[in-house]
């Protein structure tokens, strides 16, 4: 942190933003118009009526029939969940026909008593609240007599029925919901999927959770109220809803935390409850205390709120400048926000998550909107043109790499620029709402946007009900002297006293940019010779060799060793006190972060074990040699055929540098011994030498896969599309036999599928149409082969209970 606070004190350069034109702010409306089209009609044309569309097939995603993405799915109850979510972001861009068709197919064609267990927080943000924004624009069209003029409330009901659906995930003594619910049971304490047996992902819910659910939210914040920690006033991220315990004790405005201290405040805009400003204005202050250390917001521990809890932050945070803006607290707000924007300018888009001195994290964005949604409240508030080219660059990236034919894809990868199958109907029902208004124009809009307040979800609902009747706060509520907010001012400050100066916003932006530009740096040493570890970039995991020197150095520096088991894998252990120092302790920590997640990735993507025959004299396909697949290159699975040719040694063996035998491996299956480079560097080195594919021989002495899992070769964390060839992987036993087979008898010919159909018996592959032995002497070759059976069969036995495991 001394190292950020000395940047914000040093840099004092930068220019006024200009004024953008009236005519550039309608180019960019229209843009943002013409992006939403191609995403919803995508939808429409591709998905509907399925819960989302999957932009990179150009098909809908429905819960069941793809492959389960974990809690991501529980926020798909086969609902038309985008439909739904996008109701009144039409009316906002003036898309009135189009909206009056979507109201009539969401009455028509949604079903919400629908077998499955949902997300009681999504479904409450998403669906109950995307029927009350689209019954809330539907009235306001039918008061104005041109349109919705059939409208009978029909969209009420169903939010009505939603909010019913949900209210057995309330049944627990603490009135604290039940994370999931199944909505086709209704009025039932029991219902199905709210899981009685407890279970840890059922016990367990979110802080954001609880305010959501419009029925029985009461009780269930004042329970939260009554948690928090008396001496931080800071609530935790997860709780145990029926001890009152909290799970996880860490502290922050982010993921699983956020729409609490949102909705406390909108809750006193909306009801005009003076209890929720009062706990806000409180939790605020501990916020502002502990968390807030501008320009970062770093999770604290409630019990001890000194100590930070993590030293990365995650991207659902950045709505949290927007919900000062609503304070009134701009200038920390206006530090945050320029903090996000130049992560997002050195990334393209905010990742998932960011580390203190702004490095990747986690690499994932499902184009979510928090950004752009402080960027619009920043510019209402401050009317400062700079935030209209902020907004001008999320359109930007949105569409150089974001973009494809069939919508907008979620980036897999900020680094790499990879994209992942998913448009989340947020993106719908947020991201065009807040850009469409930062470059709309007063008459561009077709209702005053002010008579309204935006829910977590971007959802319009009419400032109107602050007028409309509401239950007290009830008779037990809290004290007054245990709510003094008497330091608090309870309106909003005006911002043209705020900023007398134009140019107060771009002083406290300036030292902001300085200090993510320069945060942490590590200069290259330019010197003769370069101690690893000193003046270089951290190692990251994608790029770890263990057989490399240099790397091995740098894991010491960082205080992780490295333990080679007897199967051949490497483990990696860290102890951050034998680092060299802070920062590569740190490092040392995002590097074995980065282990687990590439190793957790393999995992989920486990493919089924290959098979590789040895067809030519003396064998005639009854050697089956147990193999490993890639995870890129072409994927022999769905091939009929396979590949079938000779092997020959790539030189150098590694195959990490381009090969001096080319002529001869072209045509041919290159051999090649594992380490030294990524698996990706030996691929694209031996397809440009014209190989028809690759096997990778473990250097491990003794490795074998009679004793060792099933090993996957991974790519170098980038994009692998460019690798066409098939690839497999042979432990160092299975390697030798077909190393030895080249050497006694030169020309050695394979071939291997993705699964064959093997029988294990007397070495004999099943095939209708054996191979044609030649006349040869056999007894020249019995012995060897003989001798050879044994580990044959071993690897037949082993290689058919790896099938039926998989």
């Amino acid at each position: 942190m001394s190292t950020l606070l000395l940047l914000l004190l040093l840099s004092n350069s930068c220019r006024l933003g200009q004024s953008m034109s009236r005519e550039e702010k309608l180019k960019l409306r229209n843009q943002v118009v013409e992006m939403f089209d191609h995403a919803y009609s995508n939808y429409m044309d591709h998905a509907y009526p399925a819960d989302e569309l999957m932009p990179l097939t150009c098909r809908g995603r429905v819960r069941g029939q793809e492959p389960s993405r974990g809690d991501v799915d529980d926020a798909l109850g086969k609902f038309s969940l985008t439909l739904i979510d996008t109701l009144d972001t039409l009316v906002l861009l003036n898309k009135t026909t189009e909206f009056e068709e979507a109201v009539r197919r969401v009455l028509r064609d949604v079903r919400l008593d629908n077998d499955i267990v949902v997300s009681v927080f999504e479904t409450n943000i998403r669906v109950l609240g995307g029927l009350l924004g689209g019954h809330s624009m539907a009235v306001m069209l039918k008061d104005t007599g041109y349109h919705m003029q059939w409208y009978q409330d029909e969209l009420l009901h169903m939010a009505k029925d939603v909010g019913l659906r949900l209210l057995p995930a309330f049944n627990t003594s603490s009135g604290l919901p039940y994370p999931r619910v199944s909505p086709q049971t209704i009025h039932k304490a029991t219902a199905v999927g709210i899981c009685p047996d407890h279970t840890h992902s059922c016990v367990h819910t979110h802080t954001a959770t609880v305010f959501r659910s419009l029925v029985h939210a009461r009780r269930a914040l004042d329970f939260l109220w009554e948690k928090r920690q008396r001496n931080s006033n800071l609530v935790g991220t997860t709780i145990n809803i029926h001890s009152g315990e909290w799970v996880r004790r860490d502290s922050g405005v982010g993921a699983g935390i956020d729409s609490y201290y949102e909705y406390l405040l909108k809750a006193y805009i909306l009801l005009g409850d003076d209890l929720f400003l009062q706990r806000f204005n409180i939790h605020y202050a501990s916020i502002m205390k502990y968390i807030s250390q501008p320009p970062l917001l770093l999770d604290v521990h409630i019990h001890k709120p000194l100590l930070p809890a993590r030293t990365w932050m995650d991207s659902l945070l950045a709505f949290f400048p927007g919900l000062q803006v609503l304070k009134g607290d701009i200038r920390p707000a206006i530090e945050t926000h320029e903090m996000l924007y130049q992560v997002t300018k050195k990334h393209n888009f905010l990742p998932e998550a960011f580390t203190t001195d702004f490095r990747v994290h986690w690499a994932q964005h499902p184009l979510r909107p928090e950004f752009a949604e402080s960027t619009y409240f920043l510019y209402k508030a401050t009317k400062d043109p700079y935030y209209l080219e902020v907004g001008r660059t999320v359109l930007d990236n949105l569409n150089r790499f974001a973009r494809v034919p069939c919508g907008f894809a979620a980036m897999k990868d900020v680094r790499t620029g990879s994209h992942e199958d998913r448009m989340d109907s947020f993106f719908l029902a947020e991201m065009f709402k807040y850009l469409f208004l930062l470059f709309a124009e007063e008459e561009d809009l077709t209702f005053n946007v002010e008579d309204y307040i935006f829910t977590t979800e971007a959802h319009l609902l009419p400032l109107s009900l602050s007028t409309a009747p509401h239950a007290p706060s009830p008779a037990n509520a809290t004290s007054e002297e245990e709510l003094d907010d008497s330091n608090f001012d309870w309106t909003c400050p005006n911002t043209r006293l705020l900023f007398p100066d134009p140019a107060f916003p771009r002083n406290l932006r300036d030292p902001i940019r300085s200090a993510v530009d320069k945060s942490c740096p590590r200069p290259y040493v330019e010197t003769s010779f370069k101690l690893p570890g000193i003046g270089r970039p951290p190692l990251r995991a994608q790029d770890f060799m263990a057989n490399n020197p240099d790397h091995l150095e740098l894991l010491r520096r960082m205080g992780v060793s490295l333990i080679h088991l007897k199967d051949g894998r490497v483990q990696l252990v860290q102890h951050a006190t034998q680092a060299v120092s802070a920062v590569a302790a740190e490092d040392g920590m995002r590097f074995m972060q980065e282990m687990m997640e590439l190793s957790s990735q393999q995992q989920k993507e486990q493919l089924p074990p290959r098979a590789v025959q040895i067809v030519s004299h003396p064998f005639f396909g009854r050697v089956v040699l147990t193999s490993g697949p890639a995870q890129f290159g072409t994927d022999l699975s769905k091939s009929i055929t396979g590949v079938r040719g000779f092997v020959t040694v790539a030189e150098p063996y590694s195959g990490c540098a381009e090969l001096s035998n080319a002529a001869f491996v072209q045509g041919r299956i290159a051999l090649l011994q594992r380490g030294q480079c990524m698996f990706a560097e030996k691929a694209r080195h031996i397809m440009k030498a014209g190989a028809i594919g690759g096997i990778v021989i473990d250097d491990n002495e003794g490795s074998s896969s009679d004793t060792a899992p099933l090993f996957q070769m991974a790519g170098d964390g980038r994009n692998t599309d460019d690798v066409t060839l098939p690839l497999l992987f042979l432990f160092y036993k299975e390697g030798n036999i077909l190393l030895e087979a080249l050497k006694e008898y030169r020309e050695v010919e394979i071939h291997w599928r993705g699964q064959l159909d093997i029988n294990v018996g007397p070495a004999i592959k099943r095939n209708p149409e054996p191979e044609e032995e030649p006349e040869v002497d056999k007894d020249s070759s019995r012995k060897s082969v003989e001798a050879m059976m044994a580990d044959w069969r071993e690897d037949l036995e082993a290689f058919q209970q790896m099938e039926d495991e998989l």
